[in-house]
């Protein structure tokens, strides 16, 4: 069946920018035993799509398939195989992640990082839950958020930002998030309490909290953001950083990342418990705009040049 497609995906040829980028035709592998092929209808885009790109170095590695997650349905099922939430028959919606090739219009993937798309979640909605919706739990997790914790949040308004406001008011915590100005009614959406970044921040979160902070999460990995957290908490395994892997080493508070097996664990455990809250409303997922497949590289240009207000998917 597969050869009667007219598949594609995007590779990166090399390691560097975006030039790297080529969207080449594809043949998609028939799924053998516990595989499943999808037929995309919206690939999720995250900032490590291209930044894994620009910082390889082993030419083992290449070409790089691009994009870690996507949503479609079921093109074929490998035999005798179930989906990772069970059952799954040709045509069933779902979506996929940890994956490699996201950028594609079909891709053969193994079935248990497969899972049933809930109807109220839309495709691109669907495409870009997972990577900032299991970092965000992480985030919570390792540090301990709890009900009456008071969090400082530093990139509030980012794709892992909004995730964190969400997650953090599941459990009953109040959270502080740094944002720029253009950015605070996002933030007010979700829950937080926005105060600017910049100069004087540490001064301004002492004034928005004025019972203490209690646990940092750091997703933009500046000094100021760093420097704040070290200076407001003094229990250095309630701060974490998915940005500042250098600081954590040289100040003892803790990083996580999807490469490290602990952090990859955790986020293939909380996938299913993510997609339930997404399918009760309960996690939304903004989205910005979403771009043709054949236009990945203007889209990765737009996720790269500015804050692009929301989620952003390539439609196949």
């Amino acid at each position: 069946m597969a050869d009667t497609h007219e598949d594609r995906r995007w590779i990166a040829t090399a390691f560097g920018g975006l030039d790297v980028f080529e969207e080449v035709p594809a043949t998609v592998a028939p799924p053998g035993p516990g595989e499943v092929t999808i037929e995309v209808r919206a690939a999720g885009m995250n900032p490590a799509d291209y930044k894994h790109v620009a910082s390889g170095s082993n030419p083992a590695d290449l070409p790089v398939r691009v994009g870690y997650e996507v949503s479609g349905v079921i093109r074929a099922l490998g035999p005798d195989t179930e989906i990772a939430s069970g059952g799954g028959a040709v045509g069933d919606e779902v979506l996929a992640f940890r994956v490699a090739g996201g950028y594609a219009s079909a891709l053969t993937v193994p079935a248990k990082d497969v899972f049933a798309k809930p109807a109220s979640l839309g495709f691109p909605e669907a495409a870009n839950l997972l990577l900032a919706g299991s970092t965000a739990a992480e985030m919570l997790h390792v540090t301990g958020v709890k009900e009456g914790d008071t969090v400082l949040l530093h990139g509030a308004s980012g794709a892992v930002g909004v995730s964190v406001l969400q997650q953090a008011a599941l459990l009953g915590a109040t959270v502080i998030g740094t944002a720029g100005e253009s950015s605070f009614d996002v933030v007010r959406r979700f829950g937080g309490h926005p105060v600017a970044y910049g100069d004087g921040l540490e001064a301004r979160v002492r004034e928005a909290a004025p019972g203490g902070i209690d646990v940092a999460l750091d997703a933009v990995g500046t000094d100021e953001a760093v420097d704040v957290s070290l200076a407001l908490v003094d229990d250095r395994q309630r701060i974490v950083t998915i940005a500042a892997p250098g600081r954590a080493k040289a100040d003892g508070f803790l990083v996580i990342a999807g490469a490290m097996p602990a952090s990859a664990a955790f986020r293939d455990g909380v996938r299913a418990h993510l997609i339930g809250l997404a399918g009760d409303g309960r996690l939304v997922v903004p989205m910005a705009r979403t771009w043709p497949l054949d236009e990945a590289r203007e889209a990765l240009e737009f996720l790269q040049g500015q804050h692009p207000g929301g989620k952003l998917a390539l439609i196949p």
